[in-house]
């Protein structure tokens, strides 16, 4: 029987993924943490600890008393925040994945899931159908911390036969949880805006594309990979999965489709610099042809979606 640990529960990915997990292997079989308190939706829907992954001792307190086979680390400073505090980020992100990588080693762990992300990527990469292997000089502290973790994984899988996957996730989507600092946030924060005020100030300019993904498509992606056979997978550094490109006004322009009288003005900050070293779309052939990722969301089916849920709970 499996026993997963997922690192970071609480954060946009892992509050969904946590579910997922426990609807496929069971409540009790899927233990999350994080540093700060969950929702009640984790917490009474199975265990659930406090937990700094920088602190190994706990670290490896948890994972041997529930017994853990697999690791899902998904706790990390995102993408803006980063920028803010780039040495304290680079530390979160560089030690909280070694900690999990060389506890996987030593406890021989059956495997390990940590996401990478389109920041790494950078400026001199292709930005048009970005292809699985590019050119990667990333000029963030998220994305040159999530490239230094791609090259860990895959070392570690190489040198000590850890079983590492991972997916560069573009930004993500989700009507259950809010924007946690990315710089694709505008794409989830203005959903609630134009809910909420019919109105939203997007910091990025109008004509910025960048790859999105719904978090359905997410989640399905990161199980579908986990659970795919070893021998099917060519590459242990992490996989590009594409999911949908648009920019603020074509969302914009679909989101008045339901309410009419919304509007959006734009003010590029900081984060405008970093969305343009990102790709604009990507080619997610090899995690096609790998381990068979399918995304079924398009802009629309996602608009409509994420307005209704949203709705809901405001």
């Amino acid at each position: 029987m499996e026993k997963i640990l997922v690192i970071g529960c609480a954060g946009q990915i892992g509050s969904e993924l946590t579910l997922a997990l426990r609807k496929l292997y069971g409540d009790a079989n899927v233990v999350a943490s994080d540093i700060k308190p969950a929702g009640k939706e984790i917490t009474e829907s199975g265990p659930f600890e406090i937990l700094d992954v920088l602190d190994t001792h706990r670290l490896f307190g948890t994972v041997s008393r529930n017994k853990i086979t697999q690791i899902y680390h998904l706790a990390a400073i995102l993408s803006g925040n980063a920028e803010k505090k780039p040495i304290a980020s680079w530390h979160i992100n560089m030690s909280g994945l070694m900690n999990v990588l060389e506890l996987a080693r030593e406890l021989q762990l059956k495997k390990i899931f940590w996401p990478s992300s389109i920041a790494v990527f950078g400026p001199t990469t292709p930005r048009s159908n970005t292809p699985q292997y590019t050119v990667m000089e990333p000029n963030t502290v998220y994305g040159i911390s999530k490239l230094a973790g791609e090259r860990w994984m895959e070392y570690y899988y190489q040198k000590f036969g850890v079983d590492t996957r991972s997916v560069r996730y573009p930004g993500l989507i989700s009507y259950k949880t809010e924007a946690g600092g990315g710089t694709t946030d505008y794409a989830v924060e203005i959903f609630y805006e134009a809910i909420r005020n019919k109105k939203y100030e997007c910091f990025l300019k109008e004509d910025t594309a960048l790859p999105m993904m719904f978090m359905d498509d997410a989640i399905k992606a990161t199980i579908g990979l986990m659970e795919s056979d070893a021998s099917h997978l060519s590459l242990r550094s992490s996989y590009n999965v594409a999911g949908i490109s648009f920019t603020p006004k074509t969302i914009a322009e679909e989101i008045k489709k339901h309410i009419p009288d919304f509007k959006i003005t734009y003010k590029p900050d900081f984060r405008q610099a970093i969305a343009d070293s990102w790709p604009m779309s990507i080619d997610d052939s090899v995690a096609r042809k790998d381990w068979g990722l399918e995304c079924k969301y398009d802009l629309k089916k996602m608009t409509e979606i994420m307005i209704t849920e949203i709705k809901k709970k405001i």
